[in-house]
């Protein structure tokens, strides 16, 4: 298909001057800890955000100089030697029915604006490590719609081509991301609003568990059912920023605990995954249906086994959601301004929401009823798989086409993702290549409560299944971005290293790992109770790392080599080094670099540095 696609229009995430190897967050913030000036690179992103000015894509933007006031904060608490800093300068777009503090909550609706002065609780998450929340951004009205053309602020349309949905109703943070602005965004998806703008602009979109992150501070549109997703231009990275937005809530009681293996799960060799049928390919345009299939046999290629599922009761779920009493939750969300003020509401979204007046407190425990047996009736499905596979939406209409036929259209949008918060499951949209329109498709993988972790790591090696794929709207490869879990060979056992020193990447002995194709998995921390020293008389210079019951937290490099290539390397390690196992402060336990106690009688404590990189980062200034 590489003769259908469009002009990239723009090149994200690489930072002016800069190598490729700054393609993903954790790599901007290793060059920030580096010396790199980040105030700088803030300064060229609002130069990049006002010519624009009014836009579609922003409903506000941070003041420059709070940003800026933001970012010194944070490097002054990275001064003082906090830890957990692994989002230090990463600007980020916040969907604007999310309270941040200082800008208007808008929810798309100018009359209903209000300013917090508190932000949501995963903006906060994201504050304290050390990102900057530079704008709030366009969506359809209070959340309700997936094209992104219900907005009195202009309607956003796709990044690769004008005349053509952004999809919604996160539209304004997907196109942010997929026009190089931010590295991520912060969606909100209840029936798919951060998944189909993912799929309609070549990104990836987590839709966590429900209550993995909080959504308190979050304009709701069905409380019970909204989750906040991450938009990004990889699994890595929505990943890492899911992770620091994630956590549990006491004030949220929608929010809930996650168990501590949530993002440890390793690699399967083989799986099995639900495919639908192909009466329900059949309601797809063709080449949605052909990117599916292509994803399906990619799946296979990499240790999939393929599970025809009966999609009719998921299907029937997902009517549930508009068709059936949840359509009043709606109304429940803002019920005192609808009442008050149904002339401000765009026209659409109005009818939507004051049909929740004709549902009965009896429609509402029917409707639980029904919704409880598909459920029951769906479960033997997670016993047969452990993920589903599902187009992310079944066409890509255009912005003339949507706006004609705004309800009708919009629904048939929904055909593959209004399901998956109702019956309480986890999914992400991941790019599967291109049209013959030369558009992004995206697909879905779908699994149960608390499957997150399983789906980004199988989600990540869909994204890379194809050689050519780009990240966002730019001529970069996915393979710009760290693996986020190693790739298994069918006859290859493979195992994780982490590296504290000399053979990270970028230092003199990388090429040690990098010769024998290990596979950089990215950033990793040790838990609580180690010590990192620098040691004296070494060529190059090294450092120990010992569990003493030292601060911990420090600062490691994830490698995934095969079991020969293992034992080739840990071969040409010398004493006082040795190979042992490391305690993760995500609670994994992996093989690491560990120093015998006899090295470190003269050896310099640099753990208030946080790992190598930051020392040698001091010791040059």
């Amino acid at each position: 298909m590489e003769r259908a696609l469009r002009k990239p229009l723009v090149q994200p995430f690489v930072l002016p001057g800069a190598a490729n190897g700054l393609a993903d967050i954790p790599s901007r913030v290793r060059a920030y800890q580096g010396g790199r000036d980040a105030g700088a690179d803030l300064g060229a992103l609002y130069e990049r955000i006002a010519p624009a000015g009014e836009t579609a894509v922003w409903t506000s933007v941070m003041p420059y100089e709070r940003a800026g006031s933001m970012l010194a904060d944070a490097a002054a608490r990275r001064r003082a030697g906090e830890r957990g800093l692994s989002l230090f300068g990463i600007p980020f777009a916040v969907k604007d029915n999310i309270d941040v503090a200082g800008l208007p909550t808008t929810a798309g609706c100018p009359d209903f604006a209000y300013m917090p002065v508190r932000s949501a609780f995963c903006v906060e998450q994201l504050i304290a490590a050390g990102a900057i929340p530079v704008g709030k951004t366009n969506l359809d009205q209070f959340a309700t719609g997936l094209s992104g053309t219900r907005t009195p602020y202009g309607i956003p349309s796709c990044a690769f081509d004008g005349a053509y949905v952004s999809g919604g109703s996160s539209s304004g943070s997907a196109v942010a991301v997929a026009s190089g602005l931010v590295p991520f965004a912060l969606g909100t998806d209840t029936a798919g609003s951060g998944r189909i703008p993912a799929g309609f602009n070549n990104l990836v979109g987590i839709k966590p568990t429900r209550g993995l992150i909080s959504t308190r501070g979050v304009v709701p549109a069905c409380r019970t059912l909204d989750c906040v997703s991450i938009l990004a231009a990889s699994v890595g990275d929505a990943r890492q920023a899911t992770t620091i937005a994630a956590g549990f809530d006491l004030q949220e009681p929608y929010s809930r605990r996650a168990p501590e293996s949530l993002w440890s799960a390793a690699p399967p060799a083989v799986f099995r995954f639900g495919v639908v049928g192909q009466d329900v390919i059949a309601r797809c345009a063709a080449d949605v249906a052909a990117r599916y299939c292509g994803a399906v046999a990619a799946l296979e290629a990499h240790g999939g086994i393929a599970v025809t599922v009966n999609y009719a009761p998921f299907e029937e779920a997902a009517a549930l959601l508009y068709e059936g009493p949840w359509v009043a939750e709606r109304l429940a969300a803002i019920r005192n301004f609808a009442l008050a003020r149904p002339e401000a509401i765009h026209p659409v979204v109005r009818e939507i929401v004051q049909a929740g007046t004709g549902h009965s407190a009896v429609d509402a425990f029917e409707g639980q009823y029904r919704l409880a047996a598909l459920v029951r009736q769906t479960a033997p499905v997670w016993d047969d798989v452990d993920v589903m596979l599902l187009p992310t939406a079944p066409e890509h209409p255009t912005i003339a086409a949507m706006l004609d036929d705004p309800v009708v259209l919009n629904s048939r949008l929904g055909l593959f993702t209004n399901f998956v918060n109702l019956m309480d499951l986890a999914a992400v949209s991941v790019p599967a290549g291109w049209g013959e329109n030369g558009l992004p498709v995206g697909v879905t993988l779908v699994g149960p409560p608390f499957s997150d972790g399983l789906l980004a790591v199988i989600g990540d090696r869909l994204h890379r299944a194809d050689p050519h794929a780009r990240l966002a709207a730019s001529t970069l490869q996915v393979g710009a971005s760290p693996w986020l879990v190693a790739p298994i060979e069918p006859d290859k056992a493979c195992i994780t290293l982490a590296v504290v020193g000399a053979h990270l990447r970028g230092q003199p002995l990388n090429h040690q790992l990098t010769r024998r194709e290990a596979v950089c998995l990215g950033p990793a921390r040790t838990a609580r109770g180690y010590s990192l020293y620098a040691m004296v008389d070494t060529q190059p210079p090294r450092p120990g790392l010992v569990r003493d019951g030292g601060a911990g937290l420090i600062e490691l490099e994830l490698w995934s080599l095969t079991e020969a290539a293992f034992g080739a390397f840990i071969a040409e390690i010398p004493p006082p080094l040795g190979i042992g196992t490391l305690a993760l402060d995500d609670g994994r336990s992996v093989k690491g670099f560990l120093c015998e106690q006899y090295a470190l009688q003269s050896a310099i404590d640099i753990t208030a540095h946080g790992g190598w990189r930051g020392y040698l980062a001091a010791k040059a200034v």
